[in-house]
């Protein structure tokens, strides 16, 4: 049998990939955080399957009932929110079900970055603005920052940030980012992604904490900030994807191979 960690999606149910709903459906036993994985995936369970809302267990109780669902010959899914890469605490289950000789796999989800980006119809990598992206978050008394990721540190790079687990922590963000992005620098901050009760919050970097307290946004957000976020008025330049150019060497190349 196997425990499938499967990433849920940012919110909204149907954001799940066909691959997890698949499995889902086959599970007998289904733990997920009820804070929040969207009630309607159950829906996708079969008749009869247990479920298990893991939003106040500890990690030890979390994984003797995987260890009991396994013993019985049932498969698990373990729902996350958003992917299974970044801020899931994925680490410590796995290593635990190692030690105990259960079988896993990962499942991959849609990120709650993407999702925010996609509400935002905006491409987070714009030619001549800006190619990269930097996840991260904020260093909170339960979980601090490792030499060399504090979000100073991280500044200096420029480039575009998304910010996740930092929406209450804005006072901290601006002092800083300012000195590396301009007070004037663009910010979009996208609460409750894919949900019906998302949140769309743009303001200059100095102006987030107000922005963010007006709209009562305090968690469950991905903050960005960077120049790609107002591409117009940063020296955006088409790609070369689609440019003349390229097509003029695809053909060239192409007859030559006739």
């Amino acid at each position: 049998m196997t425990v499938y960690f499967i990433g849920a999606g940012p919110g909204a149910a149907d954001l799940i990939t066909v691959r997890g709903a698949r499995l889902l459906a086959g599970c007998r036993t289904c733990l997920y955080a009820g804070s929040l994985v969207p009630a309607q995936l159950l829906e996708l369970l079969s008749a009869g399957a247990e479920t298990v809302d893991t939003a106040r267990m500890p990690l030890p109780e979390i994984i003797d009932r995987m260890a009991a669902a396994d013993a019985a010959g049932h498969d698990v899914a373990r729902l996350h929110s958003g992917d299974l890469a970044i801020y899931s605490a994925l680490t410590e289950q796995v290593r635990r079900l190692r030690e105990r000789g259960i079988a896993y796999e990962l499942v991959p989800g849609v990120p709650a970055f993407a999702a925010a980006a996609a509400a935002l119809d905006t491409e987070l990598t714009v030619p001549g603005v800006g190619q990269s992206l930097l996840i991260t978050r904020v260093s909170t008394l339960s979980t601090d920052m490792p030499p060399g990721e504090d979000l100073s540190s991280l500044a200096a790079t420029g480039v575009t940030l998304a910010l996740h687990l930092a929406a209450h922590r804005t006072e901290q963000i601006v002092d800083a980012l300012t000195p590396s992005y301009g007070a004037d620098c663009p910010t979009a901050t996208v609460a409750f992604a894919s949900r019906d009760d998302q949140q769309i919050v743009r303001a200059p970097l100095a102006q987030l904490p107000q922005a963010l307290a007006a709209a009562g946004i305090t968690k469950t957000a991905v903050i960005f900030v960077g120049r790609v976020l107002d591409p117009a008025d940063s020296g955006a330049t088409d790609s070369y994807l689609y440019s003349q150019a390229r097509m003029t060497k695809l053909r060239r190349d192409a007859g030559a191979h006739d």
